[in-house]
């Protein structure tokens, strides 16, 4: 047996991506199968309700719960604007008086006789949910969600923060290997997603989100950047809801990767295209991989065939040490487990790293390119 399932991520020049946008609650859908969105078109809305917030009138008044409940000025189902005069109490002859004034806008949802308390539920939220990518809405499930089908190039990286943004696809300076610093980073990169280079310093990245840029794709990062940038350690198995001005999407690790030629190559020939991106990603059960789709009609479909598996002749990369993060083709796939390193037995492969150099390395220890 020369085949083996082995992990790798996405770079398809041409693809269909289909999007199912859901709402949490039931609300209304904007569109009809066969309409033509673009990646900020509404396709849903609904409204979460509000918080609920107690009002303790009597214990603020110090004053008896059944003379807060008489001197209410409002009662279930009113509408009370913060500032308003809620209740009113008039103590000894008249003399003495005391007033609670609606804090927040609201609607009074209850009044409890025994405790004097008011609830007041507050305004609503509204949600929006947005087509995300451009293409084809497909199916809608009334009152619930959207599908949405577009065509076109789609990428997938090993690591990112931020979530979903839109911008036009801009190459920066430099090659795959080059080292990301702020001089790099355009002054005119509003609305755009930049993408080249590897290994952003601090000041790179501030810089890029500084200038209104929707995204940075590059090869990897390294954890002083990235705490930098996100003010904290992010330790975490799922992200995406960062408050980051700026999505970041690493395509190969971290360290010092470039990012990968046939990535880069795919990214040139689209630049100045739309893109839709997404930083979320879930290492646990379950993956999920940030992800770049580019809407584009000519794209022919050009999707991995997963039964392909390693094969000699294919480009991998190499996830463990000694050589984590080479790039190497196989030129043989033992088929009888051997000796490793550690003393265990595996099956193996060999590849030929860049500098011409054989290794042997465990099959579990590749991914394909």
């Amino acid at each position: 047996m020369t085949q083996a399932l082995t992990p790798a991520l996405q770079v398809l020049a041409g693809t269909v991506v289909r999007k199912t946008r859901e709402l949490p609650v039931p609300g209304r859908i904007l569109c009809e199968r066969g309409d033509a969105v673009t990646p900020d078109v509404v396709v849903a809305r609904a409204e979460l309700p509000g918080d609920l917030q107690i009002l303790r009138i009597p214990e603020t008044l110090g004053i008896e719960p059944f003379e807060a409940v008489k001197g209410l000025k409002a009662d279930e189902g009113d509408a009370v604007a913060a500032g308003d005069l809620l209740c009113e109490h008039v103590g000894l002859f008249g003399l003495f008086r005391s007033r609670y004034q609606a804090p927040v806008d609201g609607t009074v949802e209850f009044v409890s006789r025994r405790t004097g308390h008011v609830g007041v539920r507050l305004e609503p939220h509204a949600i929006e949910l947005r087509a995300y990518v451009q293409g084809t809405v497909v199916d809608t499930d009334p009152g619930k969600s959207v599908t949405v089908e577009s065509r076109g190039a789609f990428i997938q990286g090993i690591f990112g923060v931020g979530g979903e943004r839109y911008g036009t696809i801009r190459m920066v300076e430099g090659g795959p290997d080059t080292l990301l610093g702020p001089a790099k980073i355009p002054s005119d990169a509003e609305g755009q997603v930049l993408v080249g280079g590897t290994r952003p310093t601090l000041e790179a990245l501030l810089q890029a989100a500084d200038t209104g840029a929707a995204g940075l794709i590059v090869g990897s990062i390294d954890d002083y950047a990235l705490t930098g940038y996100l003010g904290y350690d992010l330790g975490m198995a799922v992200t995406g809801h960062e408050e980051v001005p700026m999505t970041v999407i690493v395509t190969e690790g971290f360290g010092w990767l470039p990012l990968a030629e046939r990535t880069h190559a795919l990214f040139r020939s689209l630049e100045g295209r739309a893109a839709s991106i997404n930083g979320a990603t879930q290492v646990r059960a379950g993956a999920v991989r940030p992800e770049i789709i580019v809407a584009r009609e000519d794209a022919g479909s050009v999707e991995r065939d997963p039964a392909a598996g390693l094969r000699v002749g294919a480009s991998v990369r190499i996830i463990r040490d000694p050589h984590f993060g080479a790039a190497a083709e196989v030129v043989a796939l033992p088929a009888e487990p051997r000796a490793i390193a550690t003393g265990a037995r595996a099956r193996v492969l060999e590849a030929r790293l860049a500098n011409g150099d054989l290794v042997i390395v465990p099959r579990a220890n590749v991914e394909l390119l």
